[in-house]
This record gives C-alpha cells, structure tokens and sequence, in this order.
C-alpha cells in the first residue's frame, strides 16, 4: 500500500514538472497549448473529434501530496497532531472518494453515461488531484488542538483525455486553486477540511463538462492548432 502510494505521488509529481516546462514550450506529448477559459492550462491533439463520445470511462482519480507537505506541517504541529504515512494515505482516500463522488455527480447530471470498457463512442478520463496541500489537517489524536487558518488548504486539477479503444491522446489540463477565502480565521477539522475540498471539486467537475461540450461543439480541433489559439479561432 505505501509503496503503490509513493509511486503514484512520484508520477504525478513528475507530471507537474513536464507541465510546466510545457507551458514554456506551448506543446506537451504532440498536444497543442490552447487558451482555456477557465483552467490554468489546456493542451489538445490537432484534428481530434469529440463529437462520437457520448459516454465516460473515469479512470480512479490519483491523489498526490505536494512534496514538502508533510514536513511543513508536522514542524508546526504538536507531537499528538503530527501527520504519519498511514494519516496521509487515510486522507488521501478520502480526497479520491469524495472528487469521485462529485465528478461523477456532475457527469450523470451533463447526461453523459458511465462506461465500464472501451467502445467506439466512449471517452476515457484519468483524474488525478496533485500538489494537494492541507493546512491544518485533523488527524483525531489524543490531545487535540484548535486550530485556526483563513483556508483549508489547495491543490491542482489533472486531467487526461483520451481514445478509450486506441488510448490515442486528445488532450490533458491543469488548474491550480485554493479553497474558499474566509477572509478571517475560523476553526479547522476534517468536517470543514473535506466541506471545503468539496467545494474546490464541484468547481473543476463543472468547468471539466462544460468544457467537453464545448468541446463537442467546436470539433474537429483544427489541424493546423497554434499554440496559444482560442477554439473557433
């Protein structure tokens, strides 16, 4: 378990980095940078055609902490509040449940079915939650503190598209965002921690389908794409 935990951490890691040395070059894997309207960053296949998926093939979504998260917070927690490897991999397992929970929420309710193997008209989605930071994460040791923070913490959305039956790629997005500002300090648990995170969630699991439609609607992606080019352009 831990080591099938540190290996997905160490690949989405290394996804990040190549994502930002990407975005310096405007293409990623023979994808093409485009101007999203709401994400960080959004590459595409020329010529792909979104318009035949009419149904999702959702991946497991990958949770992968930022690199120095456990440290930092266990240098300023008491000893009975520090985070250990098993407190990392519990909060992990919630963070990919309930992102689950709510992309596929958000896919049902854009009408699109879940598919369980590749077919023609089905799309596959690989969803991963990376440098996923907590601030003050409620571990329920002995001695419990209060803790006060302004957010909950943040985290950056990964997505990769692609043929369900060839596994060709047609397009992979990033978008980096902290939780909800209170704008001044109110106390901090698991309740309000995932409350929070689910939030963040419901806002990438919109902007993810309203993004395949639009996708659908501008399809084919033009082959001649430019780096930085708006669809419909």
């Amino acid at each position: 378990m831990k080591k099938t935990f540190l290996t997905l951490a160490a690949t989405l890691f290394s996804l990040a980095a190549i994502a930002s040395i990407a975005q310096d070059t405007g293409s990623w894997d023979g994808l093409v940078e485009i101007k999203p309207k709401k994400l960080d960053a959004a590459y595409l296949m020329p010529g792909a055609d979104f318009r035949p998926y009419k149904k999702l093939m959702i991946d497991p979504v990958v949770v992968a902490f930022r690199k120095d998260w456990m440290k930092r917070v266990n240098d300023s927690a008491p000893l009975s509040a520090r985070v250990s490897q098993e407190d990392a991999e519990k909060i992990a397992a919630a963070v990919r449940s309930n992102f689950a929970d709510v992309f596929n929420e958000a896919v049902g309710k854009a009408g699109y079915e879940h598919a369980t193997a590749p077919g023609p008209d089905v799309l596959r989605i690989r969803p991963g939650v990376i440098d996923l930071y907590i601030a003050a994460p409620d571990t329920g040791g002995s001695g419990r503190t209060r803790t006060y923070t302004v957010e909950a913490g943040e985290a950056t959305l990964f997505l990769e598209v692609s043929d369900s039956t060839t596994g060709a790629l047609l397009g992979r997005a990033l978008d980096k965002r902290t939780t909800r500002n209170s704008g001044r300090l109110t106390l901090t648990n698991s309740v309000t921690n995932l409350g929070d995170f689910r939030t963040l969630f419901r806002q990438w699991a919109d902007i993810s389908v309203n993004g395949l439609e639009e996708l659908r609607a501008t399809s084919p992606v033009p082959l001649d794409l430019k780096p930085g080019q708006k669809l419909g352009d």
